[in-house]
């Protein structure tokens, strides 16, 4: 090491809070929050009390000097922008400068993943680093520089394009998980679900939690960016139905409670609001040949193709 661990100097080393926390650039509050107590408790004095010393000092200067900070700058979204900021310009000045060479293998492999797959494989890429890196100080040491590095890169290859930031609408993936050089997660078998499919079961989980909220708006938000990733799955429409029906808008309410009976003619809760809002069942379009009742099945040979045959190892935690 070039500084001594907690020295000032070696705390001046880690500028970047998203790094610290080991979250993405696009994460809103929730899911800082969400990171945060993870940290928080997994470095808290009671959490520590049989294991060694030095890893109980590592604790203890961290988490009030580094990570206690860090949220403090991102817990609120002008702390955020403001953090974003400073990142792009540190991008635009080493591009000028040619000098973003990154080192780590995950960065690396960001620059070389094709477009539409940028997203999709930096928030796996987060999820790996984040694992375990406040285990011991080599790890946070370690996985803290290759996040912060592996942040630069993502910004850079967005350069010129809007980072697609959550704001109580959630991150959307639009591609496929990449096949990447040994960086990212071995490919499971063909009866796994596609990695499209978690990003969009993700937007339908947060949609079921808003609407518990009585937060509508933000609910219907949620499932479109679901539906825009799989738009031929039943429950995503019938819960889209029940948040116009919350919303009182019974047009929109049908036409989505119309579609989660093609795609599943057998959606119980799909039939009991139709016959509530006198929906003809005569009138609802029967769904292609070949579609799957329920796209969160196993994906199809067809679908399969499509997507390259790449697929994540399922929800990431």
């Amino acid at each position: 090491m070039p500084h001594a661990a907690f020295s000032p100097e070696w705390l001046h080393r880690f500028t970047d809070p998203y790094a610290l926390l080991g979250v993405s650039v696009a994460a809103d509050e929730r899911r800082i929050l969400k990171r945060y107590r993870a940290v928080a408790k997994q470095l808290h004095p009671d959490a520590l009390v049989e294991v060694p010393a030095d890893l109980r000092q590592f604790a203890d200067q961290v988490l009030p000097k580094l990570v206690n900070p860090a949220y403090q700058r991102l817990k609120q979204e002008k702390g955020r922008n403001e953090v974003l900021a400073t990142l792009r310009f540190k991008v635009r000045r080493l591009s000028r400068e040619q000098q973003l060479k990154p080192t780590a293998e995950p960065s690396q492999a960001l620059l070389k993943v094709p477009e539409l797959e940028i997203d999709v494989f930096y928030e796996q890429a987060v999820e790996q680093l984040c694992d375990r890196q406040y285990e011991t100080l080599a790890e946070f040491e370690t996985r803290t520089q290759q996040l912060s590095e592996l942040n630069l890169v993502y910004l850079y290859r967005k350069m010129g394009a809007p980072v697609i930031r959550e704001k109580r609408t959630g991150l959307m993936a639009t591609a496929a998980t990449p096949k990447s050089p040994g960086a990212m997660p071995d490919l499971p078998g063909d009866n796994q679900i596609p990695s499209e499919q978690v990003y969009a079961d993700r937007h339908f989980g947060r949609a079921q939690e808003y609407l518990k909220g009585k937060n509508i708006q933000a609910a219907i938000q949620e499932l479109k960016d679901a539906l825009k990733i799989d738009p031929q799955n039943s429950s995503y429409h019938c819960l889209m139905g029940q948040a116009y029906l919350l919303n009182k808008l019974p047009g929109m309410a049908k036409v989505h409670f119309k579609q989660a009976l093609r795609f599943n003619p057998k959606n119980a809760v799909a039939l009991k609001y139709a016959q509530q809002l006198n929906v003809s069942l005569a009138d609802i379009p029967r769904r292609e040949a070949g579609a799957t009742a329920d796209s969160k099945a196993a994906p199809t040979a067809e679908k399969r193709s499509r997507f390259g045959g790449l697929f994540s190892k399922g929800p990431t935690r």
